[in-house]
């Protein structure tokens, strides 16, 4: 069976969702929500890394890091995959609630449900490359060996 998830008001899986007020400490800072943490490390170093931490919301700090006015880090794509997958371990590891929901979900396949991009998500065709449901399901395998330690 696959689970399908995008909104983070979806339950039980919108703690999937970036979106998810679930805070998180990293990098010796307080992050909001996991888009707060993957939006700001776009422009690490800089002010602007601060204005996306302290947004209000997860979609303002979305829009704020999709902003061109401000120059991208020069490795950003190289390093896009393993900023999301920090983000999304230390989530899950700080917040217990939603890590017994990952782990409840087993070996079923986790899949963003969104038309609109054909990284993170499915996309329109359905073809997408899922990154968010790969990275979940990795860090789901990660969290439950940590568990039987």
């Amino acid at each position: 069976m696959t689970i399908y998830f995008y909104g983070a008001d979806e339950i039980p899986h919108g703690c999937f969702s970036n979106f998810s007020a679930h805070a998180f400490s990293a990098d010796g800072l307080r992050w909001p929500t996991s888009e707060h943490y993957f939006q700001a490390q776009k422009f690490a170093g800089t002010a602007h890394t601060e204005r996306i931490r302290r947004a209000p919301s997860a979609m303002q700090a979305a829009v704020l890091g999709r902003t061109r006015s401000y120059p991208l880090r020069r490795d950003w794509e190289r390093v896009k995959d393993d900023v999301m997958r920090r983000a999304v371990y230390e989530k899950f590891m700080q917040n217990q609630e939603i890590r017994v929901i990952l782990l409840s979900t087993g070996q079923q396949e986790l899949v963003e449900d969104t038309t609109t991009d054909h990284y993170w998500g499915r996309g329109s065709t359905g073809t997408g490359k899922n990154m968010l449901g790969r990275i979940l399901m990795r860090t789901r395998t990660r969290l439950a060996g940590d568990d039987k330690a």
